[in-house]
């Protein structure tokens, strides 16, 4: 019997190399199957699909393309339960003792040469691992992950909601219906498959044998924790490979036995990484939406030389990229910022952090054994939101450890929320608070982003959660008043009847009044909001800062020229985004969004504060205002998004003063938009020196219909843009009755436009084309087209090296218009000859006034304090040698035309405009002027 059972034994053994290579053969003809191909190319679709928020960045924008790998660092239990070190910028950056390691490189052995298993993979909120998930997915999709054959992921959250019992198979082919005939080969087969469980904290695991039962078969149903507890256990489907993500706070709820490896992300602890990331973020080809790639190429490229720069002064932006989720918020942020061209624009800036938050947040729990099971955001913005309000309360950026101790630990009374306060400083905490960079300041605080202080500020006062003790106590009162109202009203009923108490109907009924009375009360704070609101938004210190889009701008790019010197005392801070916050957090779009993080805000107190909002903010608009804040109270009505509220602003403003503002695109956009909202004529709108190119004349297009009076001085309009001017005077709803283009390079093209408008154009009274560079060429085409007109009434065209020809070529065409009485000629290049043909015009004038010289014959003329005041206050932007030359020029014409007059009472008026004109000259020689 031995020699047959060993001779059996033997025949079994030498079986057993036929049936592994017949299971490898049917191994690979898994592997290769269609199911296994139908499963990736139904996970690529998934996992690379991005959310609305990415798709801004244009169409070729994947996750393969712009993918950046965070820093992985390998860990240990004893790491992660032993007190962290002092949070500082050094700490955080510089972490050199500990083992870097690659994505791909998880399932290595261990130091000690063991084949690893189980990884567990954590990181902070914001250190991108759902991203890095996504990545190994598709990576393994496309075939760059070979060392698996087949790769299941699972989300902790929705194995959280489900409660019924199923099996591990059921749960697969449930999800994955591809798998229908893979998953029965699982446990047979050596198949080399790899479980991801994303968001591990959203689970309550027990890995206790009294709390979780063995199960090894796949087929059995159990609870889904069941399923995760037994996968890690390595009880069912030892064989398998696990990846799992979670939080630095969950991670101890799996016992270190079943753990191979555990490894932590680290974000960008690398400038590098953080250059490359910006670099492909917004080098991504079709991402600024324009016609002109050139263009859109360079400027691309200037965002990234110039944040690279920023990057390098290690500023506090260098501290706030370390997380990747912020490095996304920087690239979308100058998206938003330089790239916005539609009108109107398609996001918000509110909503951008709004998306933000949601993106990283997503309705989270701050801890799944919490029986409250408030959401991370809600807790936010009690806490955080707090400190970011007194903050901006007290114009404060830097916190102390006190400082966070009086927000967070101040009515700290239970142990669950003690419980929940150490998650946060575990889970959340770096989110939105880190060190301070700042020389002396490395043991303080500031908020990653400084305009999230400003965010989680107004979110913390629209929510509410400004309130005094005694409001606290009454709501609380109120709402258990209200809740209990109907039961003891029968009771009180059943009393009354039974004995003769008949004051208790009277007290219950005088008890039920205090929820009412309290309703009235409480709705005074919407008056309180919208009080904040329109205080912050017109603080008069903050009248002549740079409007707040500028101020975003400065604070992600920094600020070109000398740094500021140590010694030398900072600069106030400025909280001007709190308010526009505010108004854009009411938004109803914002309001769906935070709706969805547990932050509710509901349709009538949204409407109450903005009803209370037309008491202040409407009137206060009203004031007239400086550009830069005019801008911000523009951009404000544009975040709130509530059309009539911003055409009853808009329909108060008769005047638009932006001038000096930087028009961006999405200035012009906004601009644009807000304007929109009305039909009401504008009396004037100022955009000297803003910048302003053809593409922002297209877009302000509806506006500039509308308005009577339109300056648009020094804003280096060309050719092209004068097109677009010559489209807007020939339109038949244009109502411009004064245009002001002085001092930009029209140049003899753009003045052949203008001659055309001013053709067909039946609204313009006055027309400036003052130092345009028309040249002769210019004035002859104007001259040509004038005659057409039958409106203009006065015509600048001095500084514009105009000779005798040109000059007088105007002059007779002008003496023929019927309405046209003052053409100006000063500061061009007309000889004697030509000052005395032009003198024998204005002998027979016919009505028209040609302002030359300061001398009108032998007397001076009525217009030279209005010549000299136009040089003086154009002298900025004018070639001063030439002006010398000019003004020298005229002295001369002075001094010969009082020689000519033997009246007393004229040489007194000329000797008087001599010494002006000498005392310019003085001062322009001294550079005073």
């Amino acid at each position: 019997r031995g020699c047959v059972r060993y001779q059996g034994g033997s025949e079994q053994n030498s079986a057993q190399p036929g049936t592994s290579r017949h299971g490898q053969s049917q191994l690979r003809n898994v592997a290769s199957s269609g199911a296994i191909k139908k499963h990736q190319k139904s996970l690529s679709a998934w996992f690379s699909h991005q959310p609305n928020e990415e798709r801004q960045f244009g169409p070729s924008f994947s996750l393969d393309a712009v993918h950046v790998d965070p820093v992985i660092r390998e860990s240990s239990l004893e790491e992660i339960l032993k007190p962290s070190p002092d949070l500082t910028i050094q700490n955080q950056l510089q972490q050199p003792s500990r083992r870097v390691i690659s994505l791909h490189n998880l399932f290595d052995v261990d130091a000690c040469g063991r084949q690893v298993k189980n990884v567990v993979l954590y990181g902070t909120v914001g250190t991108g691992k759902s991203t890095l998930i996504k990545k190994m997915v598709v990576d393994w999709c496309h075939g760059r992950l070979p060392r698996f054959e087949l790769i299941i992921p699972f989300s902790c959250e929705d194995l959280s909601h489900s409660h019924a019992h199923v099996s591990l198979r059921r749960l697969i082919t449930k999800k994955y219906q591809h798998l229908r005939d893979v998953v029965p080969l699982l446990e047979a087969s050596n198949l080399k498959v790899l479980f991801i469980l994303n968001g591990l904290e959203r689970l309550n695991l027990d890995f206790r044998l009294a709390g979780t039962e063995l199960c090894c078969d796949p087929n059995e149903p159990v609870p889904p924790s069941a399923i995760v507890v037994n996968l890690l256990r390595k009880y069912l489907l030892p064989e398998a490979s696990i990846i799992v993500t979670t939080r630095p706070s969950a991670v101890r709820r799996i016992p270190g036995k079943y753990v191979g490896r555990y490894a932590e992300i680290c974000g960008f602890s690398d400038t590098n990484l953080q250059k490359l990331y910006f670099q492909m973020r917004l080098s991504q080809p079709g991402c600024t939406g324009q016609e002109s790639q050139d263009r859109s190429s360079a400027e691309q490229e200037n965002l990234v030389e110039m944040l690279s720069r920023n990057l390098e002064r290690h500023n506090q932006i260098t501290a706030a990229c370390f997380l990747p989720s912020y490095c996304w918020l920087v690239c979308t942020t100058l998206h938003f910022l330089y790239f916005t061209r539609t009108v109107p624009p398609s996001q918000t800036l509110t909503g951008i952090y709004t998306s933000f938050l949601r993106l990283n947040f997503s309705g989270e729990v701050l801890d799944s054994t919490d029986p409250t099971h408030i959401s991370m955001m809600k807790y936010v913005a009690k806490t955080v939101g707090k400190l970011a309000y007194e903050g901006v309360m007290s114009r404060k950026i830097c916190f102390s450890e006190e400082d966070l101790q009086q927000c967070f630990e101040v009515e700290m009374k239970t142990e669950s929320e003690l419980n929940l306060l150490e998650v946060f400083r575990s889970d959340v905490f770096r989110f939105f608070l880190s060190p301070c960079v700042q020389p002396g300041k490395e043991h303080t605080f500031v908020f990653t982003i400084p305009a999230m202080q400003e965010y989680l500020a107004a979110l913390y006062v629209v929510l509410g959660e400004k309130k005094t003790l005694a409001q606290r106590v009454g709501q609380e009162l109120s709402e258990v008043i209200g809740k209990v109202s109907d039961d003891v009203a029968v009771v009180v009923n059943i009393i009354s009847k039974v004995l003769p108490l008949r004051f208790l109907p009277v007290l219950f009924n005088l008890l039920k009044i205090f929820p009412r009375y309290f309703s009235r009360v409480s709705g005074k704070d919407k008056d309180a909001i919208a009080h904040t609101m329109a205080e912050e938004l017109f603080k008069e210190e903050d009248y002549y800062n740079d409007d707040v889009l500028d101020q975003i701008n400065f604070s992600i790019l920094g600020v070109e020229g000398p740094m500021r010197h140590p010694d030398e005392a900072p600069d106030d801070e400025v909280f001007e985004l709190f308010p526009i916050f505010m108004g854009g957090i009411l938004s109803r779009r914002n309001r769906a969004i935070l709706e969805q993080l547990g932050c509710s805000i509901k349709n009538l107190a949204a409407f109450e504060i903005a009803k209370a909002m037309k008491k202040t903010v409407i009137r206060k608009g009203r004031k007239g205002l400086p550009p830069s804040e005019l801008m911000d109270y523009l951009f404000f009505l544009h975040e709130f998004q509530n059309e009539r509220f911003t055409a009853e602003a808009i329909r108060s403003l008769r005047a638009v003063n932006l001038s000096f503002v930087k028009m961006t695109p999405l200035k012009c956009s906004v601009l644009a938009s807000v304007m929109s909202t009305t039909c009401h004529e504008v009396e004037e709108l100022n955009l000297t020196s803003c910048n302003l190119d053809s593409g922002s004349l297209r877009t302000l297009f509806p506006v500039l219909l509308r308005c009577k009076a339109l300056h648009l001085q020094l804003n280096s309009l060309g050719s092209d843009a004068c097109k677009e001017i010559r489209d807007l005077l020939l339109h038949d709803k244009c109502v411009v009755s004064s245009l002001r283009l002085a001092n930009n390079p029209v140049g003899e093209q753009g003045a052949r436009y203008l001659a055309e408008a001013l053709a067909g154009n039946r609204s313009l009274t006055q027309l400036s084309l003052l130092h345009t560079a028309l040249g002769d060429a210019g004035a002859q085409a104007i001259a040509q087209h004038l005659a057409e007109n039958q409106h203009l009434q006065e015509l600048n065209l001095g500084y514009n090296s105009l000779t005798d020809t040109a000059a007088l070529r105007v002059v007779e065409v002008a003496k023929r218009h019927k309405t046209l009485d003052k053409v100006h000629l000063y500061f061009n290049d007309i000889s004697e000859d030509g000052k005395r043909a032009l003198d024998s015009l204005r002998m027979d004038r016919d009505g028209v006034r040609a302002l030359v010289f300061l001398t009108a014959g032998t007397d001076v003329s009525d217009y030279w304090s209005h010549i000299l005041n136009v040089v003086q206050r154009n002298l900025p932007f004018w070639d001063r040698e030439r002006v010398r030359q000019h003004l020298a020029l005229l002295l001369q014409d002075l001094e010969s035309s009082r020689r000519q007059t033997a009246n007393p009472w004229r040489k007194a008026k000329f000797l008087r405009v001599e010494s002006e004109v000498k005392k310019m000259l003085g001062k322009l020689q001294d550079g005073t002027l």
